[in-house]
């Protein structure tokens, strides 16, 4: 019995070490989110003349990096560096959407074909308006172990330090480039970031988001300058709403090749079928309600922008 005993004390103390392993590293990690320009790849720092940067532009980026790394000078520096090639890239720019991509956090638009075209669509209504706009790709976790373990901690506590990481990137922007608009949008689990970092950035009247399909887990607040879609208009969002039932039988057909094209169906960490998590601009609902969306926000006259530029 007491051999019983011991064999399960040390078991458990084992258990336990290894727990507070991953906690560890899981929270002590922080993932630098990754900026790309959708379509065009990584802000590469050397494709920009830095001689152009504001001396005052340069010092806040290195002094915000300070404040979020402390004296890891790799990590300080990266951000500062991605901070400086984010504010070239918006400098000229109107409005810039930053997307928040589902699942892991490491996937660019073009493996969301849905919102793939959301952003398009987004995109071609504000030039439209007369905006010159730029979409960027907010990636939150590297492609690593490390990072699905700081994945996890972030998603079970609603992403306090990426939500902060992404919203000191734009209230450095929008401080910087005063004329600037920010829209931060995001799916899935890039939604609960969107709207962490909307929080912090409540009281920033150049921020906006559009947020699509968020996951039962959480419940996003009602927030001016937002909006949220938890339905696509052709099948309720089972992921949402937690239709366990739903998720289940659709899952166990796309095992058997028996899914079906007709009911549109998004994934849950790239195997799990969820009927209804899906959103494209090729859906009436979804296109009508993030149009009205930007006309209510950002549909001013073409002449106001003119004149604008040209004061």
């Amino acid at each position: 019995m007491a051999a019983r005993l011991r064999r399960l004390a040390i078991f458990t103390a084992l258990v336990a070490v290894m727990l507070l392993a991953v906690a560890l590293l899981s929270f002590s990690y922080m993932d630098i989110g990754i900026a790309d320009i959708v379509g065009a790849g990584e802000l590469i720092l050397a494709t920009y003349d830095l001689s152009t940067v504001p001396d005052s532009v340069a010092a806040d980026a290195v002094s915000l990096g300070k404040e979020l790394f402390g004296d890891s000078r790799d990590r300080y520096e990266d951000f500062a560096d991605q901070l400086v090639a984010s504010y070239l890239e918006v400098q000229d720019k109107d409005i810039m959407v930053v997307f928040n991509s589902g699942g892991w956090g490491w996937n660019l638009p073009e493996d969301s074909p849905g919102w793939g075209s959301i952003l398009d669509g987004i995109k071609s209504e504000l030039d439209s308006m007369g905006y010159n706009s730029v979409v960027l790709n907010y990636r939150r976790t590297s492609d690593t172990v490390r990072g699905v373990l700081k994945e996890f901690g972030e998603a079970a506590t609603h992403y306090p330090s990426k939500a902060k990481d992404l919203a000191c990137r734009v209230d450095f922007l929008t401080a910087h480039v005063p004329h600037l608009q920010v829209i931060v949008a995001g799916e899935s689990n890039g939604s609960v970031v969107s709207d962490e970092a909307m929080a912090i950035l409540e009281d920033n009247p150049q921020v906006y988001s559009i947020q699509t399909g968020t996951p039962f887990w959480y419940r996003s607040m009602p927030r001016e300058r937002t909006l949220v879609l938890n339905d696509n208009g052709v099948v309720p969002d089972t992921f949402s709403h937690l239709d366990v039932g739903a998720i289940l039988s659709a899952s166990f057909k796309s095992m058997l090749g028996l899914s079906s094209d007709e009911i549109p169906s998004g994934t849950i960490l790239e195997h799990i079928k969820a009927p209804g998590h899906d959103y494209s601009w090729h859906y009436a609902n979804v296109c009508r309600q993030i149009t009205r969306f930007l006309d209510e926000n950002f549909n001013i006259k073409q002449q106001e922008i003119i004149d604008y530029r040209g004061s």
